[in-house]
């Protein structure tokens, strides 16, 4: 009984000292993702912290001669449980963070005013006067920064973009993201809803349920597809897509045509691939792009203009 016990304050102080081990790791391998994304995962990392500190110091305090009685063999098995499996998510939460050229298109100037908040990124043209805007989900656990760099071509001509920050990198944990993105005070006659990767996904679920009217008008989906059916959905579509996508593979992109409006546009980037509709390194499952960055990039924001510009009204 005595080892059993011992082996077991020693399991929870490894826990302890794992978790300290992957806060520390997540701050210095992701700081910038870290500090700029939502910041409920900031404030895990910190009950982290805590939580761990804690363990430990009950641990040492209750292995002194003398002390109170330990709680039951089980429960503490229980714990030292839970605690792994709250570290493993902390570690699977960690954001990847933007990179170049993103992090330059944060930069305002002339043409472009880039407003940032712990729940918005506003990318705000000089004059939007009579433009549509689009609301903006990432992907799962990308820096929302990493999209500033595709995206900002689209304010440069007029179209007020807001990138939503998901609690916890998480789109399912946005799902008002529409609502978020016109609080900002964006000034803007017509609303489309878009996302990356998972992003897109919640992006259609928000489409759906908002249904079309004078306000929001489309749908732009960045290498992604809805979860279940919208064909009944009776605004603007566009799906962009890369041919070398290892994660919303062009056999998904093509299955979701039975999904969406029959009146959906199907754009292909060829060469492609997921990671490379942002700025955030490479991606585990991921393809192998054919394009430069810079070229997938351009071609991306090309493609999210034209529809953009469709989507405004006619003066």
């Amino acid at each position: 009984m005595a080892r059993t016990s011992a082996w077991i304050s020693w399991a929870a102080r490894a826990v302890a000292g794992l978790a300290l081990a992957v806060v520390a790791w997540a701050l210095l391998t992701a700081w910038g993702g870290v500090w700029h994304s939502h910041p409920a995962y900031a404030v895990l990392l910190l009950l982290t912290v805590l939580g761990a500190l804690a363990a430990l110091t009950v641990s040492i305090l209750r292995s002194r001669p003398g002390t109170a009685r330990r709680a039951p063999t089980w429960l503490r098995i229980v714990g030292i449980v839970l605690g792994a499996a709250w570290v493993i998510a902390i570690a699977w939460l960690r954001p990847f963070s933007a990179i170049e050229p993103a992090l330059t298109a944060m930069e305002s100037d002339a043409e472009v005013t880039a407003t940032e908040t712990a729940t918005t990124i506003v990318l705000e043209p000089a004059d939007a006067s009579g433009m549509s805007a689009l609301a903006f989900q990432p992907g799962a656990r990308v820096d929302p920064r990493a999209y500033a760099a595709v995206l900002r071509p689209l304010a440069e001509a007029g179209h007020p973009v807001v990138i939503v920050k998901q609690p916890l990198g998480i789109g399912f944990l946005a799902l008002d993201g529409l609502d978020v993105a016109r609080s900002t005070g964006v000034d803007a006659d017509v609303w489309a809803l878009g996302g990356h990767s998972l992003g897109g996904t919640v992006a259609a679920l928000e489409a759906l349920a908002e249904g079309v009217d004078d306000d929001l008008r489309g749908l732009v989906l960045f290498a992604s597809y809805p979860a279940g059916d919208m064909k009944d959905f009776a605004g603007e579509v566009t799906s962009i897509s890369g041919s070398q996508d290892g994660l919303s593979t062009p056999a998904k992109i093509e299955a979701s045509r039975a999904d969406l409006p029959a009146t959906a546009s199907f754009v292909v980037v060829e060469g492609a691939s997921h990671a490379q509709f942002g700025d955030y390194g490479p991606q585990p499952g991921d393809g192998v792009g054919t394009l430069s960055d810079d070229e997938a990039r351009d071609q991306i924001a090309a493609a999210a203009l034209e529809f953009m510009d469709f989507l405004t009204p006619l003066p």
